[in-house]
This record gives C-alpha cells, sequence and structure tokens, in this order.
C-alpha cells in the first residue's frame, strides 16, 4: 500500500470536509508564512503537507471536489511524480508570477459562494487582486479562516533558536547608520511609522541573524520603526540579555511576537505608516488603526540589495573560500571516479558539504545541494533524497547547483562536469548555455536600466536555434542573507521602477537548456554591477558592467569548439586565469593539481 498516497488523499478530503463545513467552495494554501518568506518554517509548510509536492515554490487550491497544485516548468516533472496518485491536479504556469491559480479559483467558485485563505499569510497585494476577480464574477473572499489549523492536528510550533549578531568586520555598517537611511526614507514618503515584516529585511537593517528558516540565516519578527525609535517583534527568549541591551543602545526595544498586530492597531489618527503591500499580508494590514497608510516598496529592500564597498570585499573573500572548497572537493570527486569507487548523487551532497564547512566563515548551505545526474538535471529543483537517487556511473553529464553562507557573503554556483563520454548533441547544448552565460556577464548597460530589459542577452545563442529555459536567468543575491532577494530580476518578468540596476546589486547569471528524461545544463556565476569606463566625453550618462564574482573552473571538455567565436574563447581563458590566480593560493596538493588542469585555456 501506498502511505504517502493515502495520507495525502486523506488530508485532502479533511480539508474538503472542512469547506462544506465552514460554507466555502474553496481555499487557496500559498506557499507563505506570515512574513511572505520563500523558504518556510515547518509551522507553514501547508502546502507540502497537504499535498506532498516538496518543491521550494507552487500555490495548492482546494475545492469541494478538486484539489490542483499550480507549479511553473522547474518543478513540472517533479511535481508529477510527486502528485501521482494522490488525485491532486498538476496546473503547469508559464513562470512563478503567474496569477492562473486566482482564475482557477473563480471558475470553482458560483455566483453566491466563498472562497477562503488564512489572511495571515497572503500578501496584501495578491488578497487585492483576488477579492476583486472574486467580486466581479459574484462571488466573495474570506479571510479570517485558517482551516489548515482545523485539519492538522499536529502542527509544528514557532521556532526557538536563538538570534545572534552579525558583527564587524563582516557589518560593516551599523544598525544606528541603517535605521537612518530608513528614517530619511520614510521622511521622503511622509511617513512617521514604518512595518516590516519580510524577515531578511528585519536582519538587514538590526544586524541580527538567525536559523529560523533552513538555509536562510534569519529569524521570524516583525520591525514597527518611528523616527525616534523602534520595536522589535520577536519570540520570548530568542535574544539574550546583552544582545537586548545593545539593541536598546542604539533604540530598539523588545516585544512579544505576537504584539505585532496590537502595536498596529494603536497608531492613532495623524499618524501615517509605510507598508509594502508585496511584503506584508492582508492580516497584518487589517490591523492597522486611525493611522493613514502609504503604500510603497520596504525602503531596505532597495538599501541591502546595493552592496557597500566593503561588503563587496567580504564577498570576494566568501567567492574565494568557496572556490577552493569546490576544488577540493572536484579533486576528490574525480579521482574517486577514477578509482572506480561507487558515488551517487547523495555522495556528491555529503562531500561538496563538508568541503564547505572546513572553509574560513562558513555557517551553512544557502540552499539544499542539487546534484542530478543526466535525466535527473533536466529538473531544475530536483534533489535526490535517500528513497531515490542516481548512481553516478556509465556516460552522461551531471549538473551541481550548490551554494554556502560565510559571514562575508553568500555563494550560489553552478556547474555540469562531463562523466565517461559526452556526446555531441550533450556538447552543443553546453556550448549554447555557455554562449549565453558569458553574452550576459560581458554586457555593459545605462545605469537604472530596468533588470527584465537584460534577460534577452543570456536567451539569445538558444533563441537563435529555437531553444529556450522556463525560469529567470538572474535572481539577486542577499549578503549573509537569503539566496535569493530582489528587487532586480533578470527574467521575462514585467518591469518595474524598482528593478533598475544600480552599483553594488549581486545578481546570478544562470541560463539553462533541460532535456526532460535526458539530460539538463545550467551555468551560474554571481556578479557585481560595478561602473564601466566611460569615453572622453561621453554625453550618454553613466554605465554599468558585471564584475564576475564565483570563482570555479568551467569545465572545457564539454565544448563543442566550433560553436565559440575568439572573443568568446578570450573571455573564457582570461576567466580561468583570474580562477588559477585567486584560489591558488588557498588550495595544494591534489586540488592543486586539479585546479591547474582545469583552468589550462583552450
Amino acid at each position: 500500500m501506498d502511505t504517502r498516497v493515502s495520507e495525502h488523499r486523506l488530508r485532502i478530503q479533511r480539508v474538503q470536509d472542512e469547506l462544506t463545513a465552514r460554507g466555502c467552495h474553496a481555499l487557496l494554501v500559498p506557499s507563505s508564512d506570515p512574513h511572505l518568506s520563500e523558504y518556510l518554517p515547518q509551522r507553514w509548510q501547508a502546502r507540502e503537507w497537504l499535498s506532498g509536492f516538496t518543491g521550494s515554490m507552487g500555490t495548492l487550491v482546494v475545492t469541494r471536489d478538486r484539489a490542483a497544485v499550480f507549479a511553473d516548468s522547474r518543478y513540472w516533472v517533479q511535481a508529477e511524480a510527486e502528485l501521482a496518485g494522490s488525485g491532486i491536479e498538476l496546473v503547469k504556469i508559464a513562470t512563478g508570477a503567474s496569477t492562473a491559480h486566482v482564475e482557477w479559483i473563480v471558475q470553482q467558485t458560483p455566483p453566491g459562494g466563498v472562497a477562503a485563505v488564512d489572511g495571515q499569510v497572503l500578501a496584501l497585494a495578491a488578497a487585492q487582486q483576488l477579492r476583486a476577480a472574486l467580486l466581479a464574477a459574484g462571488a466573495q473572499l474570506r479571510t479570517d479562516l485558517d482551516i489548515v489549523q482545523a485539519v492538522w492536528p499536529d502542527r509544528p510550533g514557532l521556532p526557538a533558536e536563538r538570534v545572534y549578531e552579525h558583527t564587524a568586520p563582516h557589518a560593516p555598517v551599523p544598525r544606528r547608520d541603517k535605521l537612518a537611511q530608513v528614517r530619511s526614507a520614510m521622511q521622503d514618503r511622509g511617513a512617521t511609522h514604518h512595518f516590516v515584516s519580510t524577515v531578511d529585511d528585519i536582519a538587514w537593517i538590526t544586524n541580527l541573524r538567525g536559523s529560523d528558516v533552513s538555509y536562510n540565516p534569519v529569524f521570524l519578527a516583525h520591525l514597527l520603526v518611528g523616527l525616534e525609535s523602534a520595536t522589535l517583534f520577536v519570540g520570548e527568549g530568542k535574544i539574550s540579555a546583552m544582545l537586548a541591551d545593545k539593541l536598546a543602545a542604539d533604540g530598539i526595544t523588545l516585544a512579544p511576537y505576537e504584539a505585532a498586530g496590537d502595536a498596529l492597531a494603536a497608531l492613532g489618527a495623524g499618524l501615517v505608516l509605510l507598508v509594502d503591500p508585496r511584503r506584508v499580508t492582508l492580516g497584518l494590514r487589517e490591523r492597522v488603526g486611525g493611522a493613514r497608510v502609504v503604500e510603497a516598496i520596504n525602503p531596505s529592500t532597495l538599501f541591502k540589495s546595493r552592496k557597500t564597498a566593503a561588503e563587496a570585499a567580504h564577498v570576494r573573500t566568501a567567492m574565494a573560500e568557496d572556490g577552493a572548497a569546490m576544488c577540493e572537493f572536484y579533486a576528490w570527486f574525480e579521482a574517486a571516479l577514477a578509482r572506480g569507487e561507487r558515488i551517487t548523487e547523495l555522495t556528491v551532497d555529503e562531500h561538496l558539504s563538508a568541503a564547505r564547512a572546513r572553509r574560513a566563515g562558513f555557517i551553512g548551505l544557502s540552499f539544499p545541494v542539487i546534484a542530478g545526474y543526466n535525466a535527473n538535471g533536466a529538473m531544475p529543483h530536483y534533489r535526490a533524497t535517500p528513497d531515490s537517487f542516481a548512481v553516478i556511473e556509465g556516460d552522461g553529464m551531471l549538473l551541481i547547483d550548490s551554494g554556502g553562507q560565510y559571514l562575508g557573503g553568500t555563494t550560489d554556483i553552478t556547474r555540469v562536469w562531463p562523466i565517461g563520454t559526452v556526446s555531441d548533441a550533450m556538447k552543443r547544448d553546453y556550448t549554447l548555455v555557455l554562449k549565453g552565460t558569458m553574452q550576459l556577464s560581458r554586457a555593459r548597460f545605462p545605469q537604472g536600466t530596468l533588470s527584465p530589459m537584460l534577460d534577452a542577452l543570456a536567451r539569445a545563442p538558444l533563441w537563435e536555434q529555437g531553444l529556450d529555459f522556463g525560469h529567470g536567468t538572474g535572481h539577486g543575491v542577499g549578503y549573509f542573507l537569503n539566496v535569493h532577494e530582489g528587487p532586480q530580476s533578470i527574467s521575462k518578468a514585467i518591469p518595474d521602477a524598482n528593478m533598475a540596476m544600480q552599483p553594488g546589486m549581486i545578481t546570478s547569471v544562470e541560463p539553462g537548456l533541460y532535456r526532460p528524461g535526458q539530460w539538463g545544463v545550467r551555468i551560474e556565476n554571481l556578479v557585481l554591477n560595478v561602473p564601466a569606463s566611460s569615453p572622453e566625453g561621453n554625453t550618454f550618462g553613466e554605465f554599468l558592467e558585471f564584475e564576475t564574482l564565483t570563482l570555479c573552473p568551467i569545465d572545457t571538455r564539454c565544448i563543442d569548439r566550433s560553436l565559440l567565436r575568439a572573443d568568446e574563447i578570450a573571455w573564457l581563458n582570461a576567466y580561468h586565469a583570474t580562477v588559477l590566480e585567486s584560489l591558488a593560493p588557498r588550495v595544494s596538493g591534489d586540488a592543486l593539481a586539479w585546479l591547474e588542469t582545469r583552468t589550462q585555456p583552450i
């Protein structure tokens, strides 16, 4: 008997029974928490608990007689496998930003009917959109029900891990200065108060870190900033008395985590509250008292995306440490393969993570290691498990996407390695993806260019051959914070003014190509926006270019050289010269020999 299937069928049936009992026709279960986080504490992993779909992004909708998971192309193969036999439909959407689930809910909710969602985990902007769509169809939205709580008897509680301080030299900007930046932006908006729920924004403003969320050094809290003082709403016992005194000296007082709503309710007439509708939940927004509300992006989202010169210097060091770990791992990996040792995707995870753990300043992984061999590499967010993994043997390509959290930065790198004999078709795909990585990495563009406008540069070599990939080309990366952050996104997203590229932003460059059931290719580096030199007499404004931060060889054995131009070969050789120069002092023995071999010019 397949207990996984039966338990998820049973859980969905409980939801359907609860919907009928409450007079509702549909339930929206987003992948979200009260802080609108990407990676969720166990308490708010309701979509996964109900459906069995373990992808990091996706939306579940349950009606009285149907259930559907909405996922983009990164998860289609994975979702089909995990939902098989559960009775839950997979609705394939174009991107993670798709609103197809809104249309589906409207279609499934009859006129006069009611759709439900827990308003405590739904973004204000998303709630406004869903409510408007339902009203237009003569239906209603209820946000005061937590149906998940009613059907999840052993739901986990709040995490209780301690909060710690991110200190100098790795935190070069004091929190007093960061609060001053935020307050200046508040005054520009005419606001007397600013409410922040997104945990990475709070961690950045306060120079605090935690471990409440896997792979992200953040903690659950809300922050209310006034013009003279600030209140941090955090779980009791999570901050030591000594750290509380330090915060108090900088004008930050502590309050219980649960008191955030009451504090918002106490904001009376004459006050002006700044909130970000994409980064605060409907439930908290509805608690606001008589204060006038101004909606705009969190100022800290913009500030933390622009790394200072001192932060960039620490990131370069973290990248060198990360690259050295990669050299040690790959030297072992290739030698072990040559000896005929049994290596699986799980072995890759174990040894690569151990190599990182030996590096200076390492705190933890920035996301689960993705090691996908051949067909598994065609699933962009694949992860091997003890119940399902591949042995690295025979012929093909191994895709490894991994990253680390260091006191001085966050890393994210993808490389593809040949195993045995690589076919001409594999080499062609690999080289086309590499051309896209190089083409975007070499770009120059006016400061303020909206980041989605750069997306086509990486796709052009693939588009020329009638090929494409379904995920974004690049995401912002935090500074010892979340591996995914905004506001910039090099993707097919509809751009807005906040996506303007500015100096100091760190972004991934990661085009890919996936052949379902066969293989996948993705080559990823992180890049830093830096000023580009301008010709004398330039009257066209300031330009930016990318400094490639990631330091690890790009395997040349998979390249079809006939597809590369001379300037592309020159870029690759120059990159490898930089990698060798930067990493050679940090490795020795087999790792150094491997590095020297893999950085030979072509």
